[in-house]
């Protein structure tokens, strides 16, 4: 027969090993445990319990002998009735005689063969008589038949004589143990892992952009220095956050004067052939200091609500048809989500905007997915982007001149905003081709946006 490499077995046990850190660690405590008892049973059933039930069939066995051979030299009925009384004093034995009868031709034996075989090997030792047991009939006693002349000597004894029958309680008491030390493991192995998974469960909601407040590093040394160390990340990374968006903020604020005297300054001015090109430059810096403005704020400061998504895609479908854009909406009426309400209807507007400036029919549709989540899709019949470029398109600042945003307004935050919310919502954004022919921007979200 054919080995499996080494490397194959590797592989093999690595893909039925638990992949979480509680399984994994339970396995490390109770496989060595369960190993090691497993051990310790063998060596005392090989031992201790297989010697002591072979002296005891050994000592059961001479009797036997003895009280066969007492009965051949004489066998009267008062030396029979001395020979009961006898081995009912002192040897715990009962016997009779049945006149006329013989050994049963069956086989009757017990779920545990060593006891057979160590009685019968035993009685074979002693007598020379055929001779037939029986260790399953009675719970507490082992019938043994000697064949003598014109009937058989049936002897009857009490159980212990021939097995230890208390072994069952050093093996009960084994197994109290275990459970007992395997107990305290587990709790101890749950908490230290709880510590971890609180540590995961942190991070993650500060992925999403959600406040935890109630985080506190506990467990073991390690576990609490990874999650201060968590902690004091997050504090610079929010730092890093409230002085960029304080920052643009302020550039928004000291950029909009000037804006606003400007556009006092045109509108008081008499007209003039450029007096139009000019206000619809006025709007474009605006336009453009809004969104620098929102791509910094992120999605600070909301909180989550439960908010209606075929009436969120509706208002952004009239603003594509504000646009000039033709726009329909396929969505269930009763699907709603947990999400940030505005952060969430910047996204779609800002995936409607660039589906209704690229393409004259725009589709937007939502669907919840099998495994418990939600879909928004928003589709246009644009040229599209090819797919080399999906993961350029979401660059902050890219306008990928050479395709479909060339020509357009916009500094090319719309895609990365959008990304920006999907992801802090637990979710992502994927770009394919629409069966209109242009560009399809799928959100996927995860079970946990759904509202109940």
């Amino acid at each position: 027969m054919r080995l499996m490499p080494f490397n194959v077995w590797t592989r093999w046990i690595k893909r039925r090993l638990p992949t979480s850190l509680w399984g994994r660690s339970l396995l490390i405590i109770v496989l060595p445990v369960l190993i090691m008892q497993a051990a310790v049973t063998w060596a005392f059933f090989d031992a201790h319990w297989q010697a002591v039930t072979a002296r005891l069939s050994e000592g059961l066995a001479g009797d036997v002998a003895w009280a066969a051979e007492s009965y051949r030299d004489d066998p009267s009925s008062p030396n029979l009735a001395l020979i009961s009384e006898r081995a009912e004093r002192s040897m715990q034995l009962s016997i009779a005689f049945q006149p006329g009868a013989a050994l049963p031709k069956e086989e009757r034996r017990g779920a545990l063969g060593l006891v057979d075989r160590t009685l019968e090997k035993a009685l074979a030792s002693r007598l020379d008589q055929p001779f037939w047991f029986d260790t399953t009939r009675y719970p507490a006693y082992v019938d043994i038949r000697v064949q003598e002349a014109g009937g058989v000597l049936r002897i009857i004894a009490p159980r212990e004589r021939a097995v230890a029958t208390q072994a069952h309680i050093f093996v009960l008491w084994l197994m109290i143990a275990t459970v007992l030390l395997l107990g305290v493991a587990v709790l101890f192995i749950r908490n230290q892992v709880r510590a971890i998974e609180r540590l995961a469960h942190a991070a993650e909601a500060f992925g999403r952009g959600e406040s935890v407040p109630r985080f506190k590093p506990h467990g073991a040394r390690e576990v609490r220095a990874a999650a201060s160390a968590f902690l004091d990340m997050r504090s610079r990374i929010q730092r890093h956050i409230d002085q960029r968006t304080a920052l643009l903020a302020s550039v928004s604020h000291d950029l909009r004067t000037p804006l606003t005297r400007l556009r006092l300054e045109l509108a008081l001015a008499p007209p003039f052939k450029r007096a139009e090109a000019m206000k619809g430059d006025l709007d474009e810096m605006e336009h453009m200091i809004d969104e620098y403005l929102a791509f910094a704020r992120g999605e600070a400061g909301e909180a989550m609500q439960t908010v209606s998504v075929p009436e969120m895609l509706r208002r952004a479908a009239e603003d594509a048809r504000r646009s000039g854009a033709e726009a329909e909406v396929e969505a269930p009426d009763d699907l709603d989500m947990l999400a940030r309400p505005l952060a969430f209807r910047r996204a779609i507007n800002n995936l409607v905007g660039n589906a209704a400036s690229h393409g004259e029919h725009v589709r937007l549709t939502a669907r919840p997915l099998p495994s418990g989540g939600l879909e928004i899709t928003v589709e246009d019949d644009g040229p599209g982007i090819p797919e080399d470029m999906h993961e350029e398109a979401f660059r902050p600042f890219s306008r990928l001149d050479a395709s479909r945003n060339q020509n357009r307004k916009g500094v090319g935050l719309g895609l990365a905003v959008a990304r920006d919310v999907a992801r802090g919502h637990g979710g992502d954004i994927t770009l394919g081709r629409s069966d209109l022919g242009g560009l399809k921007a799928s959100i996927r979200l995860p079970a946990d946006r759904r509202a109940p």
